[in-house]
C-alpha cells in the first residue's frame, strides 16, 4: 500500500500521522509544492494525506500549482480510496468539491473545545461530544453537496466534514505534536495578536503532554477508518 501527502510549506508536516502510516504498513512519498508541483499517479495511491498551510485556497494568482492541485483531489476522491485533509487540505477538498472558500468571523490560533454536530449512523465517523484541539486558521467553507458536518466550535460554525464514508476534511490539527506546534509558532508567530479565539506564544507551548495525547489518538481514530472504507465509493 501507497499513500502520498501534499505538503505546502516546510514546518507543517504530517507530525502523529506519519507513525500511523507505517505502523499500518503504507510506503510513504510526498508532493512538495514548495519544491516541485508534479503530481503522482493517482492509480498508485491508496491513501491520500492533504496537509495544511499559511497560503488560502483562492490564492491561485500566488501559487498556480493550486488549480492542478485541486483537479487532482477531485478526481481522486472520485475512485473512492481514502482522503484526510487537514486545515488548508479540509479548504481544499472543499472547494474541490465545489464548495466556498471565505474569511472566518474569527480566527482561531490555539487550544481552543469543538464539539461533535450531532451526526449518528455506521456511515458517519462517530466525533467526541467535546475535545480540545489546536487550531490555526483565519479562513473557514461553506459544505460540499452532500457532505456531512462533524464538529463545530465557538468560533467557526464548520469545523469538521465526511463525504461519502472515504473522505473527511479537518478545520483543526490533531496531528499536532510539541515540536511540530513549536515550528508553526516558530513561523508564524506574526499571526499572534489580540484576538478573541488567539491564544498567546506562552499558552499554546504550554499545553500539557495530555493535549497532545488525546489529540492524536482521535488522528487515529479517524485514520483507522478511512483505512477500513478503503474503495468505498460516493453515495
Amino acid at each position: 500500500m501507497r499513500a502520498h501527502c501534499f505538503q505546502h510549506v516546510p514546518f507543517e508536516g504530517l507530525g502523529s500521522i506519519e507513525p500511523w502510516l507505517k505502523n499500518a504498513g503504507y510506503e510513504l512519498s510526498t508532493t512538495c509544492f514548495f519544491n516541485s508541483s508534479a503530481l503522482p499517479n493517482a492509480e498508485e495511491i491508496d491513501f491520500l494525506i492533504i496537509l495544511g498551510g499559511p497560503m488560502s485556497v483562492n490564492d491561485e494568482a500566488q501559487h498556480p500549482w493550486l488549480s492542478k492541485e485541486k483537479k487532482f483531489i477531485k478526481r481522486f476522491i472520485e475512485t473512492g480510496k481514502p482522503v484526510l485533509g487537514v486545515c488548508l487540505g479540509a479548504q481544499l477538498i472543499a472547494t474541490a468539491m465545489g464548495a466556498v472558500v471565505f474569511p472566518n468571523p474569527e480566527k482561531e490560533i490555539g487550544w481552543f473545545f469543538v464539539e461533535a454536530a450531532g451526526q449518528k449512523g455506521e456511515d458517519v465517523f462517530q466525533f467526541p461530544n467535546k475535545i480540545k484541539v489546536f487550531h490555526w486558521h483565519g479562513e473557514t467553507f461553506s459544505l460540499p453537496q452532500g457532505a456531512v458536518l462533524l464538529a463545530r466550535s465557538q468560533g467557526c460554525e464548520n469545523q469538521a466534514f465526511q463525504i461519502g464514508r472515504h473522505v473527511i476534511g479537518l478545520q483543526f490539527h490533531i496531528e499536532t505534536t510539541p515540536e511540530s506546534a513549536r515550528r508553526i509558532v516558530e513561523n508564524c508567530k506574526n499571526e499572534l495578536v489580540e484576538g478573541a479565539f488567539i491564544q498567546s506564544e506562552t499558552e499554546i507551548l504550554s499545553a500539557p503532554m495530555e493535549c497532545y495525547t488525546s489529540i492524536n489518538a482521535l488522528m487515529a481514530d479517524i485514520l483507522d477508518y478511512l483505512h477500513a472504507n478503503t474503495n468505498t465509493h460516493l453515495p
